[in-house]
């Protein structure tokens, strides 16, 4: 089996995703610059920072399956299937670590961690100490989309005594601790608006200026979704002009964040780069992983990989 992964991994973590596969198969992990020069040869290919479309498709003369993370909009999945490669996704499987995280940001946020810790390690004077924070407790969090990771925030939320608000596109849904609202309600009394939702047409710069100016002039937006949800024009702009409070993010339009971003220079922001979803160490989660040889292990045996994304007819 060959396994072709794309994306940005130092050597120390290219050793550790290497390790999480059985030893006979053949993984190659290299810069999504240089995918033509491997995919012809992949069965399976998990892309990142690269786009899964017919050009791509025409030159993957082996490929059998694409598996991604719990995003799949790079991937073209009517050409998969026209080609009969099944899709997956693994959406659900690092829900607890994302929204670990995304309150560990909303904590960092507000009680000002990475400052405090900048002030004590560069031996500032503690009596001219200034800085203004708060309590979680009391506050209202709204999650935008209410699937695996939206539910676990309300229930971290919860353990913090926060009022939590969800919206979400499914009608169907319901919940006994939760107030289920509609966007507008959720946009305007949030002071914590946390984006929980796919990217697609339909979700693309969703928070725009419009969006940024019916939140409170004080509330915090989180997201560790996918960066081209926002708008970040209208965000860096809003920040800048302090029409909300702040923002945590650990995805952005373009991956990896220019060094010249504006949000790098924002003392209102909290950054961190594409980790919510990877606690075990630099682009990498055992569970995911796990998930992931266990996906392709039920493709070798010929069967329906989890989390499917498409329908393919198994041949014998």
């Amino acid at each position: 089996m060959n396994v072709l992964i794309t994306g940005y991994f130092n050597d120390s973590s290219k050793e550790r995703v290497i390790q999480s596969f059985p030893q006979d198969w053949q993984i190659t992990i290299i810069e999504p610059e240089r995918i033509e020069e491997f995919i012809s040869e992949a069965d399976v290919l998990i892309p990142e920072h690269i786009e899964v479309n017919d050009e791509l498709l025409s030159k993957a003369e082996q490929l059998r399956f694409v598996q991604t993370g719990a995003g799949f909009d790079n991937v073209d999945i009517e050409a998969c299937t026209k080609k009969g490669i099944w899709v997956s996704n693994a959406a659900g499987v690092n829900a607890n670590a994302v929204a670990e995280h995304i309150m560990a940001l909303i904590l960092g946020y507000y009680k000002n961690i990475a400052f405090l810790d900048r002030f004590m390690k560069q031996g500032e004077d503690e009596t001219k100490l200034a800085y203004t924070g708060g309590e979680l407790r009391g506050k209202t969090i709204g999650t935008i989309g209410f699937g695996a990771i939206g539910s676990r925030v309300a229930e971290l939320a919860k353990a913090f005594q926060m009022k939590v608000l969800a919206y979400d596109t499914n009608k169907n849904l319901q919940s006994n601790d939760v107030e289920l609202v509609d966007l507008d309600t959720l946009i305007a009394q949030s002071d914590v608006i946390t984006l929980n939702i796919f990217l697609n047409e339909s979700t693309r710069n969703l928070v725009d200026k419009e969006f940024l100016r019916k939140m409170k002039n004080d509330a915090l937006l989180v997201n560790t979704a996918r960066g081209p949800i926002i708008c970040e024009a209208d965000l860096v702009e809003a920040l800048k002009n302090e029409e909300i409070g702040g923002a945590c993010l650990d995805v952005f339009t373009v991956e990896p964040l220019s060094l010249d971003s504006e949000l790098r220079t924002l003392r209102n922001v909290v950054l961190t780069p594409h980790t919510a979803g990877m606690p075990d160490g630099t682009k990498f989660h055992e569970t995911r992983y796990r998930f992931f040889v266990q996906n392709i292990e039920r493709i070798l045996r010929m069967e329906a990989p989890q989390n499917h994304l498409n329908q393919i007819t198994q041949s014998s």
